[in-house]
């Protein structure tokens, strides 16, 4: 443990965080009424702009750009606390400000508070946790706390769809960290995560023999069938043992019901728990071979994200984290789950990482999105110590 968390007034901080909540959540609210579903470039630019204002108003953050994103808008990155001699590593805060929501979602179930809860498209996952980065910097800087090290805040505009233009921001940058800090929703009961199944998306295609179903079928080469039988033996690796998992999400096939079909395809999601586990599920997949050898199989796709492992630099961060929010009376439990973040991205490039540190709620991706507003203050605290410490 750092012996900076001694010394570090916890109890002021989350203090701050309590005064600055109807704040906090109006400028929530601001964000979730600007729709930017991943590829809407003016939701995605006005989502940055109105952070950027914000991050104005901050004196140690002295770098704001605007990185343009063809096709999805605009990455945000802000640099604080980098001193020009500094030779210190930074702390990296990574995030994301796209949604999955489509435009016309904020309409069918607008901003709303009940209770504890703030519900809203995309609150939770997460622009709930965009405006709590930007405030931890806020409450370091009016409580005359400096970190130790440059801090780093990186929100990407397309993660919500694999990162094709954000990766390469999140790696630089992972590459040259101390630590990396990832805002993703946490998982239940507010535990953030220390370990992430990699991902792959893959197309099975195969290429059969149209026949008349009735005249002549044994002319005819099934693709459907084909994929069936395919379908029947890609879900015997989920028996495998270890963290890999196989599903079988989308399946299209054949033309008329009197026709033996000639085409068909499925869409297969993996997860795997290691890099060794992702390279065996590929192989599998890329070596295929036909039931019926007159159909012809591609396969098409690729290894999305590698796993986020829970590496001894993981559980370190987490030991840290865990100590600083026991000593203002939170409880912060560790999970690991199956799906994935711009976290495995960091990971792959060898930096320590800490994910799911966002504030506490449900519903990621679905209707009954919210977050819990108690939750801000100690998510806030916890945050911001965690630059401060680290």
């Amino acid at each position: 443990m750092n012996s900076d968390i001694l010394t570090l007034d916890l109890e002021s901080l989350e203090k701050f965080f309590k005064q600055r909540q109807t704040d906090v959540l109006s400028l929530i609210r601001s964000l979730v009424e600007i729709e930017s579903p991943s590829g809407d470039e003016a939701g995605s630019k006005e989502v940055v702009s109105l952070l950027a204002a914000e991050a104005k108003k901050i004196g140690p953050i002295t770098t704001i750009e605007r990185i343009s994103s063809q096709e999805f808008g605009q990455h945000l990155r802000l640099r604080a606390f980098d001193q020009a001699d500094s030779a210190e590593r930074p702390i990296v805060i990574v995030g994301h400000t796209d949604t999955v929501h489509p435009r016309g979602s904020l309409a069918e179930r607008p901003w709303r508070v009940e209770g504890n809860r703030a519900h809203g498209p995309g609150i939770f996952d997460m622009k709930a946790n965009c405006a709590l980065a930007v405030e931890s910097i806020r409450a370091c800087a009016t409580l005359g706390i400096t970190p130790q090290r440059p801090v780093t805040l990186l929100l990407t505009c397309d993660e919500e769809v694999g990162s094709p233009r954000g990766r390469a921001l999140v790696e630089a940058e992972a590459e040259n960290s101390q630590a990396v800090l990832v805002l993703e929703p946490p998982a239940y009961d507010g535990r953030v995560k220390t370990g992430r199944k990699g991902t792959g998306i893959f197309t099975l295609e195969a290429h059969g023999i149209a026949a008349h179903a009735g005249l002549e079928p044994e002319k005819g080469a099934s693709a459907v069938l084909e994929i069936s039988r395919q379908i029947q033996s890609l879900h015997e690796l989920n028996n495998s043992g270890g963290g890999i998992s196989v599903s079988v999400g989308v399946v299209r096939g054949g033309t008329v019901s009197n026709v033996v079909p000639a085409e068909a395809r499925a869409e297969i999601d993996v997860r795997f728990g290691t890099n060794e586990e992702g390279q065996y599920i590929e192989q599998v997949l890329r070596n295929v071979a036909p039931f019926d050898k007159r159909v012809r199989l591609t396969m098409k796709g690729e290894i999305n994200r590698p796993p986020l492992e829970r590496s001894e630099g993981v559980i370190s961060l987490y030991e840290h984290a865990r100590a600083l929010a026991a000593t203002f009376g939170y409880n912060l439990g560790e999970a690991q789950v199956g799906g994935a973040s711009d976290g495995n991205f960091a990971a792959a490039v060898g930096a320590s990482v800490l994910d799911g540190l966002g504030v506490k709620g449900d519903g990621a991706h679905a209707v009954h999105e919210h977050i819990l507003i108690d939750d801000l203050p100690r998510r806030g605290a916890l945050l911001a110590a965690l630059l401060a410490t680290l």
